[in-house]
């Protein structure tokens, strides 16, 4: 049995943090053996690797303050775990697993790029760029964000395009759950509603989103728009200005963070994306897509090669653009979007299905 070890920068709610724990948990546990380190600590995602029966090790280091404490740790685990491949996640984890591989030579060395645009410092930059390739190879869950690492001087001994993967058998439609949280949310059935599911965070761009709402509203008064995702509270008062400053308070509804996202997906009726930059192989979209939900995205990391035809993109910052989509997709009515799902579900199910995902990870790991 391969040991592998994921070395991540942190556990906190994200794309790379679920990939992660998607790819951990379901691997052939009779040919592999996933544990989990992380830099700073379990974070959101920690207790979900636990329930699942992974090894999970932190580091206890505090964000960017190095620490050669974190060394001595590190290379505690390593002789415990003895693993045969080191899998990292985010830019520092790639960095120190170079520290892991000089102190465990026998491993196989993989880095994971799970964004479009580098968000660390000039000197991350240009140390990940200096080292790429030392790594037996470099995934990456975007074409985009290959191309953008490229730009950047990565010249690895060989990429891996591995988009992120969806459990179609957990994120599909729930007619129960729909009804049921609508009433919850107070969402009447003939209305529209339209959902964000983001983090509060610059790169999703809830401006874009909100501005895109509030023109909307005005030409269509059935419209109700849904903010799920970390920071979307009420306590949370540069959101509830902005929305205020719409005139949006009735119109909207904040339902902070959600452990419940296929019944949310399944009670909207359009998914939107509006990130002005960052983003990688959106997990969010493949996740409503799978529920049958119709999206419409910005424009940023691999968003139009997931959605393909199911659903209009739009260029980042044009929230005029983004109203449009909407109205398009408003347009054509309830059975029309239910055909729209139908076709994205169906997309989904063909191109990143969870399980062949997993196993072109393990097939990447076999080649090197």
């Amino acid at each position: 049995m391969t040991t592998i070890l994921h070395l991540i920068t942190g556990l906190e709610t994200g794309g790379a943090e679920h990939m992660l724990a998607r790819l951990a948990i379901s691997m052939h546990h009779d040919r592999h053996r996933s544990v989990v380190v992380s830099m700073t600590g379990p974070g959101t995602v920690g207790p979900q690797l636990v329930s699942a029966g992974i090894p999970l090790h932190s580091l206890d280091l505090r964000r960017g303050l190095p620490d050669p404490r974190g060394v001595v740790r590190l290379a505690r685990i390593l002789r415990q775990e003895r693993p045969r491949i080191l899998q990292t996640w985010l830019y520092h984890a790639d960095l120190c697993g170079l520290i892991a591989r000089w102190l465990a030579p026998g491993c196989r060395l993989f880095w994971n790029i799970q964004c479009t645009e580098s968000t660390g410092t000039d000197v991350v930059r240009r140390l990940s760029a200096r080292c790429s390739s030392v790594p037996n190879a470099v995934i990456v869950n975007s074409l985009t964000g290959k191309r953008f690492h490229e730009r950047l001087g990565y010249r690895p001994k060989r990429w891996e395009h591995i988009p992120n993967g969806c459990d179609t058998s957990v994120f599909r439609f729930d007619a129960q759950a729909r009804q049921r949280l609508r009433y919850e949310f107070g969402i009447p059935e003939r209305a529209v509603a339209i959902g964000l599911p983001a983090r509060y965070h610059p790169m999703k761009d809830h401006a874009n989103f909100l501005a895109a709402a509030a023109r909307l509203a005005a030409a269509r008064p059935e419209t109700v728009f849904v903010l799920a995702g970390a920071g979307t509270e009420r306590s949370n008062k540069p959101l509830g200005d902005a929305i205020a400053a719409y005139g949006l308070d009735p119109r909207v509804r904040l339902l902070g963070e959600r452990n419940d996202m296929a019944g949310v997906y399944s009670a909207l009726d359009i998914v939107t994306l509006s990130s002005a930059f960052g983003e990688g192989c959106p997990n969010v979209l493949g996740e409503a897509m799978s529920c049958g939900v119709p999206c419409a995205a910005t424009d940023c990391g691999d968003a139009a090669e997931l959605l393909g035809p199911t659903g209009p993109v739009v260029p980042p910052r044009e929230p005029e653009a983004l109203a449009s989509a909407w109205t398009r997709l408003i347009a054509i009515g309830p059975d029309g979007r239910r055909s729209i799902g139908a076709e994205a579900r169906g997309r989904i199910i063909r191109l990143y299905d969870l399980t062949a995902i997993v196993r072109r990870y393990e097939v990447a790991y076999a080649m090197h």
